[in-house]
């Protein structure tokens, strides 16, 4: 298979600045459990680093999700599959919105890239 269907399909991890502003972004909302640490979103994030689990000291073995908002190209990989290649219609917790960049620049000012 070539690496660039390999990226498309998150079978790898990538560690490239974007080209260009996406035109969607994820966004993790507050129903996010982070999935008892084996979260499926993070697996299918082509980009490495982008979707980042953060542990809940205080709720092991629960924590949530973090997107970088400038490596996610909004490829929505991470609302499409589910574990073990289960294809999904969003998170199992709709807990990632894929958001508008220009929605998202409004709210949290413009990305650089």
């Amino acid at each position: 298979m070539a690496v660039d269907q390999l990226k498309h399909q998150g079978t790898i991890k990538v560690d490239e600045a974007r080209k260009r502003k996406p035109a969607l972004i994820a966004v993790i909302n507050s129903a996010c459990t982070g999935c008892a640490g084996s979260p499926a979103c993070v697996d299918y994030c082509p980009i490495k680093n982008c979707m980042v689990w953060i542990p809940d000291e205080d709720h092991p073995p629960f924590g949530r999700i973090e997107v970088d908002s400038l490596l996610c190209i909004g490829c929505k990989l991470c609302i499409s599959k589910g574990p073990e290649g289960a294809f999904l219609d969003g998170c199992p917790w709709d807990a990632i919105d894929m958001v508008k960049r220009t929605d998202y620049e409004t709210e949290h000012g413009s990305l650089p890239y």
